[in-house]
C-alpha cells in the first residue's frame, strides 16, 4: 500500500528508502525460499530429461533381448524382375523357380447394341460368380461409361472413337479392376419393355484374366506349379513374400540370409542409448568454475553431484554392462569401458567378426547384458513406480510447497510494509504537532517578554 505521507516533510528522513531497507532485511527468509525453489525446479527439469533418456535406453535394451530381433533376415533375388521381402519368421535358405506367367486382369472390347429397349439401359456384369447391375442415365455413350466407372462395378470403362470427329464410332473397352483368373467377367444387357429379358453381349478379349504362376524346382522330378491371383506370392517361403513383374524362363534364385545390419543395429542402438544416459549424468555432475567479484575462484558442483540416487543409478548401469554374461566378457562382442571417460565404447568391427565366428555366443552376450540394463532402466523410469519417477514427483511436490510458502511471505511482507508506512506517517504527524506546539510556545514566550 502506498504511503499517504511525503518523505521527510517534517523529519527530513527518506522514509521510503528507510522502509525499503527494512523490508529487504525482513525478506531475507523469502529470498532463501525463492533460491531453493529455483534450484529444486532445475533439479526437476534435469531429472525429467534423464528419465526420458532412461526410458529410451529401456526400450533399446528390451528390443535386444527378444529372440525375434536376432532372427532378423533379408532376402535377395538373382533377377531384378523378382523382389522378395523377409518378414518375421524368415529363416536362412535358398529357393529356385521360373516365372511362367504374371497376373493380369481381363480387358475386352464390347460391341454395344444399336438401340436399347429402355431409355435407361441396364447391364449386368458377371464376375467371379457375382452379378453386378449397372444402369446408365441414358443411352448416350458418356452416360454408359459413367455408369460402368461407378464405384463397386469391378471394371473400368473407356469409350474409344475409332471413327472421325464428324462421324464418331465408339468402341467400349472394359478392364477388370482386379487381377487373377477368377476375376474374368461377361456382360449382358436387359431387353424388353419391362427389362425382364437379357441379351449376352460379345466381348473381344484384348487381354484375358490370369493368375501369376511360378514353377518350383523346374526341370526336376519334383517340379511344382504355384499360382497367385496377384503378382505377389505371400509366404512363398516361411516369412518371405515374393513379387514378380515379368515372365522369366531362366531360373531365379532367392537367398534368405541373416540380416547382419539389423543385428548390429541392435547392439549399436543399445550402446548409443547407454552413452546418452551416461553423458547426461556426467554433464549434470561435473562442477563449474566461476570468478567472484572479488577475484576469488568459485567451484560449484553440478545438480547431480550430491544426489545418491543418480550416483547409484550410474553405478548399476556400469555393472550391468561390464559384468560377464555366463562367464563371457562383453569385450568379446566389442563392448569395453573407456578408461579415460568412464563411458562404454562399441567396436563394430570386433562385433562383426565375433558375429561371423559365433553368432550364438554374441547373441547370448548382448541379450544377457541387455536384460540387466533393461531391468535397471525400466526400474528407474517406469511411469508409475520407477525410482526416478517417484523422486521427480517428490521434487515437484517440494516446488509446489515452496511456492505456497513464498506466496505466504508475500502477504506477510505486504502487511509489514503497510505497518511501517503507517508508523512513519504517524511519526511525521507527531513531529508536525510537536513543531506546531514549539512554535506556539515560542510565540507565547516572546509576547511575555515584550509585555515585561
Amino acid at each position: 500500500m502506498a504511503s499517504l505521507g511525503i518523505d521527510g516533510l517534517i523529519s527530513g528522513l527518506n522514509t521510503t528508502d528507510l522502509i525499503n531497507q527494512l523490508m529487504l532485511a525482513e525478506a531475507g527468509p523469502q529470498r532463501l525460499l525463492v533460491s531453493k525453489q529455483k534450484t529444486t525446479s532445475s533439479m526437476v527439469t534435469a531429472l525429467q530429461a534423464l528419465n526420458a533418456k532412461l526410458s529410451s535406453l529401456g526400450e533399446a535394451a528390451t528390443a535386444a533381448t527378444k529372440p525375434s530381433s536376432w532372427a532378423a533376415a533379408h532376402a535377395t533375388s538373382s533377377h531384378p524382375s523378382v523382389t522378395a521381402t523377409a518378414t518375421a519368421g524368415a529363416q536362412p535358405s535358398t529357393l529356385s523357380f521360373t516365372v511362367s506367367q504374371v497376373a493380369q486382369s481381363q480387358s475386352s472390347l464390347v460391341t454395344l447394341p444399336a438401340s436399347y429397349d429402355s431409355a435407361t439401359p441396364t447391364f449386368t456384369i458377371s464376375q467371379g460368380g457375382v452379378d453386378t447391375v449397372v444402369t446408365a442415365a441414358s443411352a448416350d455413350i458418356s452416360d454408359i461409361v459413367s455408369a460402368f466407372n461407378a464405384s463397386g462395378t469391378g471394371v473400368k470403362a473407356a469409350a474409344v472413337n475409332v471413327g472421325t470427329a464428324a462421324a464418331p464410332e465408339y468402341r467400349l473397352q472394359l478392364t477388370g479392376v482386379e487381377t487373377g483368373a477368377g476375376k474374368g467377367f461377361s456382360l449382358s444387357v436387359a431387353t424388353g419393355a419391362d427389362g425382364s429379358g437379357t441379351q449376352a453381349l460379345t466381348l473381344n478379349n484384348v487381354r484375358t484374366a490370369q493368375d501369376a504362376k511360378l514353377t518350383l524346382w523346374a526341370g526336376t522330378a519334383y517340379e511344382q506349379p504355384v499360382t497367385s491371383d496377384t503378382n505377389t506370392f505371400t509366404g512363398l517361403m516361411s516369412g518371405v513374400d515374393v513379387t514378380v513383374t515379368q515372365v522369366e524362363s531362366s531360373p531365379v534364385t532367392l537367398t534368405v540370409a541373416r540380416d547382419d545390419t539389423a543385428v548390429t543395429k541392435l547392439a549399436s542402438d543399445l550402446m548409443g542409448a547407454l552413452g546418452v544416459v551416461m553423458s547426461e549424468i556426467s554433464a549434470r555432475t561435473s562442477p563449474t568454475t566461476t570468478t567472484a567479484e572479488d577475484g576469488r575462484t568459485v567451484i560449484t558442483g553440478g545438480l547431480f553431484s550430491g544426489d545418491s540416487a543418480v550416483r547409484g543409478l550410474q553405478q548399476q548401469l556400469q555393472s550391468a554392462v561390464s559384468f560377464p554374461v555366463e562367464g563371457m566378457s562383453p569385450s568379446e562382442a566389442g563392448i569395453s569401458i573407456n578408461a579415460k571417460t568412464g563411458h562404454f565404447d562399441f567396436d563394430e568391427e570386433k562385433f562383426a567378426k565375433a558375429l561371423a565366428d559365433d553368432p550364438a555366443k554374441v547373441e547370448k552376450i548382448i541379450s544377457g547384458l541387455s536384460a540387466r540394463v533393461a531391468e535397471v532402466a525400466t526400474g528407474a523410469s517406469d511411469k508409475y513406480d520407477g525410482t526416478l519417477t517417484l523422486k521427480i514427483q517428490s521434487q515437484e511436490g517440494m516446488v509446489k510447497d515452496l511456492g505456497e510458502q513464498i506466496a505466504s511471505w508475500d502477504l506477510r511482507l505486504a502487511s509489514r510494509r503497510e505497518g511501517l508506512q503507517k508508523t512513519y506517517s504517524a511519526l511525521e504527524v507527531t513531529l508536525s504537532n510537536l513543531q506546531s506546539q514549539s512554535s506556539w510556545l515560542s510565540s507565547q514566550l516572546a509576547s511575555l517578554s515584550t509585555s515585561s
